[in-house]
């Protein structure tokens, strides 16, 4: 054959894998692609909760189970005192959702249209106890044994823990808050009052029921009568900002379901 020939030749093999090479590289492209796409379709979405520093053992356990059901969500809380959360929301922190420990503080969020007052619900309440380290021995059993009996009592900033003000509203209710105000130590939050008995840097703190119940190294000595306090009520609600209105409807509504209201049940919470 001419050498003609076997140049054409040559040359049609060559395009033949090059061509071949170029589809199978345009073809792994696509694939890698699509492999991209799904990756991406399969991300979990990030909901975000500002929650009273009482409810982290509850929803903890919630978030869990919720988890569990719903693979594409994955839940972050940011625990705290309620005033305090109020605030950073106010500042333009990115929360989905608001679980407050008190209605004044959520009703603000509402008025400054923060809130959908009808995407918000008052789900749970709660007592207000007066606890003791398990191991002291002092005799306070009741709250009229604060002034006497007791050198140092833990209380929540009562601007900013709704806890420290129901707890303002029971001594002064009591007639005895002049007469323990040089003794208070003030805390952030009920998480650190429940701190400061359990170590015995305090004789005496005023938490909610809720807190008290986790605890093993304290006791309740007297539980705050209704009257004395403003009614404790918790009220969730969704944020009219959420970038994830869908994932945060579907957990607000989950809060309210029995397996969610069971739970916080169990941890010592009352259902409205």
């Amino acid at each position: 054959m001419s050498k003609r020939f076997y140049l054409f030749i040559s040359i049609m093999m060559t395009f033949v894998l090059l061509f071949g090479c170029s589809n199978s590289n345009s073809a792994k492209d696509n694939k890698n692609e699509q492999t991209a796409g799904n990756a991406a379709s399969k991300e979990k979405v990030e909901v975000t909760m500002s929650a009273a520093a009482s409810l982290q053992d509850a929803l903890t356990n919630i978030e869990k189970k919720y988890e569990k059901e719903h693979k594409n969500v994955d839940l972050k809380f940011n625990f705290g005192a309620s005033g305090a959360l109020k605030q950073q929301i106010e500042q333009g922190a990115p929360v989905d959702l608001f679980f407050s420990a008190a209605e004044d503080k959520f009703d603000e969020l509402v008025q400054k249209d923060e809130i959908d007052k009808s995407q918000g619900v008052d789900l749970v309440g709660n007592d207000l106890v007066l606890v003791v380290p398990k191991d002291t021995k002092k005799s306070i059993k009741d709250f009229s044994d604060l002034p006497t009996k007791a050198d140092k009592i833990a209380l929540g900033t009562p601007d900013a823990v709704p806890a420290g003000n129901y707890a303002k509203q029971t001594l002064e209710k009591l007639h005895i808050w002049n007469a323990v105000t040089n003794k208070i130590v003030y805390a952030k939050d009920v998480r650190q009052v429940l701190s400061y008995v359990e170590t015995g840097n305090v004789d005496a703190g005023i938490v909610y029921k809720t807190d008290a119940l986790i605890s093993d190294k304290v006791k309740i000595v007297a539980t705050a009568g209704e009257t004395t306090h403003d009614p404790i009520i918790y009220p969730v609600g969704v944020m009219k900002d959420t970038k994830h209105p869908k994932e945060a409807q579907e957990f607000y509504k989950y809060l309210q379901g029995n397996e969610a209201l069971n739970i916080l049940k169990e941890y010592g919470f009352v259902a409205k």
